[in-house]
């Protein structure tokens, strides 16, 4: 018998505790309660279901496997790392996941387009893709400084199809992104789907995406078990908006002897303002249609906000980590661009495996903790992307 006890997760409110919701004007609601519908509906359909998992392995390659990192592993000297090769999925991310369900949710409705936000990119292409595959026309706004950073992922969506359109109110990053797609949905909620691109927004998007993502936990749980005859002492992920890391922990939280732990950006440093360690150092807070915590100023507006990894740089986070938080079935921790940058470099130079610079959040707090654990202690890490979006960046950063 598991030690914790949830409550609904969401509620019929759409809330985690008292996070999530839909904090939105009266014309919006309902747009929202019919895509929840439409949801629920679909999601009990068999045919929903083999659609999905039929494209989940044939055209994403699912299962993705787990991969011992034994080099790395012997490196640092203490506790095992494991990864779940996300990174391998096809456009590259786990991103995929849960936009090929919307996409199919967005053709079930028979909307006209599909409108999305990305940051560095990785949501954009996979959306662009999916839709691309259902033939309903995609657009994506993206802030002009993520465009000139994740250049790669930009061609991918032009190529695909795709409608971009370039963000430069702001701080022409993720935030502004959301703000600008928002504007363009309200055009026409009725015809337009807006498929975001992690667990945030108003109900139903912190559960439908979640559902979604889901299929990552899932399959490393059995796998895990299937290899070791039992579950992993640790799993972690990066969290931003939250949607790899909660598509990992969804399988393990009645797991009690499992240990989860979200990675946040602390950027430049926690005790400076260039950070999007929200969980770390937010305060309860509204932003884009939901409560979560939030990094905001004193009239409660969200703060500027700084991370190496455009995937990452958001100043609030879905409404399920909030509420895992506050119930301390999960830890959120931190760590810098630095250490980011030299987990980046690491993986790449030790195992071969160039990850994005998301997920390299997440291999670098367990390159930092595995240092300090017993050899027989095993981490799993869910390695949400591959870094090919961020080479250039990279190479130009650190003069290569």
């Amino acid at each position: 018998m598991s030690k914790f006890e949830f409550a609904p997760m969401p509620d019929n409110q759409g809330f985690f505790g008292e996070y999530g919701g839909q904090i939105i004007p009266p014309e919006l609601k309902s747009a929202m309660d019919a895509i929840n519908q439409a949801y629920e509906e679909i999601r009990q359909t068999q045919g929903f279901q083999d659609e999905l998992m039929q494209l989940f392995q044939d055209y994403v390659g699912r299962p993705s496997p787990i991969y011992h990192a034994k080099r790395l592993s012997d490196k640092l000297g203490g506790a095992q790392i494991y990864l779940k090769r996300e990174d391998l999925n096809h456009t590259g991310a786990h991103k995929i996941n849960h936009c090929l369900g919307e996409a199919l949710l967005a053709k079930y409705m028979n909307k006209k387009k599909v409108i999305a936000e990305t940051g560095a990119g990785q949501h954009g292409v996979a959306l662009a893709t999916a839709c691309a595959l259902v033939g309903i026309p995609c657009e994506i706004h993206m802030g002009q400084v993520d465009i000139e950073k994740e250049h790669p992922n930009v061609t991918k969506m032009k190529i695909l199809g795709c409608k971009l359109v370039p963000v430069t109110q702001g701080t022409a990053t993720l935030k502004d992104a959301v703000d600008s797609a928002f504007v363009e949905y309200l055009k026409n909620p009725k015809d337009y789907l807006y498929a975001i691109g992690s667990v945030v927004g108003p109900h139903p998007f912190p559960k439908m995406v979640r559902d979604f993502q889901s299929i990552i936990g899932r399959e490393a749980r059995e796998q895990f078990q299937q290899k070791f005859n039992k579950l992993p002492d640790i799993i972690t992920a990066c969290v931003g908006g939250g949607s790899n890391a909660i598509g990992l922990f969804t399988a393990f939280l009645d797991d009690s002897e499992v240990k989860i732990v979200g990675v946040e950006p602390a950027g430049k440093g926690l005790d400076t303002t260039e950070h999007s360690a929200t969980l770390t150092l937010g305060t309860p807070g509204a932003i884009h249609g939901f409560k979560c915590y939030l990094l905001q100023d004193e009239a409660g507006e969200p703060l500027p906000v700084h991370s190496i990894a455009s995937g990452l740089d958001y100043p609030g986070v879905g409404p399920q980590h909030c509420y895992l938080k506050d119930i301390e079935r999960a830890e959120y921790d931190s760590v810098t661009d630095e250490e980011c940058l030299d987990a980046f470099m690491t993986l790449s130079r030790v195992e071969g495996i160039i990850p994005a610079l998301e997920s390299a959040h997440a291999v670098a707090w367990a390159m930092r903790e595995a240092a300090k654990l017993p050899k027989e202690l095993q981490i799993l890490v869910n390695l949400s992307g591959r870094g090919d979006k961020d080479a250039d960046y990279v190479a130009d950063k650190l003069g290569l």
